[in-house]
């Protein structure tokens, strides 16, 4: 079944979000690459999956409450406007909860199938959405190589989750 493939592909991507942003030191939390904090591309990217995951053109979707304008845009360089790492965990875990009661719910017929006022299926959605994230994951794994020489954990297909606690690195 499809659904089950993605879903089991989606819990490790949102298992290797968790321990990245878990791995990002607090030193480099507000450090800037190109004028971006590494905050926001963080930030960039979750947005990315929390709005695009499932359905764009949802019009219940609710922003997070820190939310103002321009936040997920990395074309605009932010002032002081700032995100914490604590902001940023709990609305990955409002993600998680969000796209695994989606998946536990979806069956390989509507993957075919746009969601309401979306004009482009669901299969496209996801797909699109797990290539965006992972873009931006590496993004931020650079930086991180880049600043401290450490190389966040990545699960590979059908390799075992770490026993020790967040952070992992190789």
């Amino acid at each position: 079944m499809l659904c089950d493939d993605i879903r089991f592909l989606t819990e490790r991507a949102i298992w290797e979000t968790e321990n990245l942003m878990k791995c990002v030191p607090d030193r480099l939390w507000h450090k800037r690459y190109d004028a971006i904090p590494m905050w926001k591309y963080l930030y960039h990217m979750m947005y990315s999956m929390d709005r695009w995951y499932i359905n764009p053109c949802d019009p219940d979707y609710r922003d997070p409450d820190f939310h103002m304008p321009g936040l997920n845009d990395l074309n605009v360089i932010p002032g002081n406007e700032t995100v914490e790492r604590a902001q940023l965990e709990e609305y990955l875990a409002h993600i998680r909860r969000k796209i695994g009661d989606y998946l536990d719910a979806l069956t390989d017929d509507e993957l075919t199938e746009a969601p309401q006022g979306c004009d482009m299926s669901r299969m496209r959605l996801i797909m699109g959405q797990i290539r965006h994230w992972h873009r931006h994951m590496g993004i931020v794994y650079g930086f991180i190589i880049a600043d401290d020489g450490k190389w966040p954990y990545v699960l590979n297909m059908c390799g075992q989750y770490p026993e020790d606690p967040m952070p992992n690195y190789y």
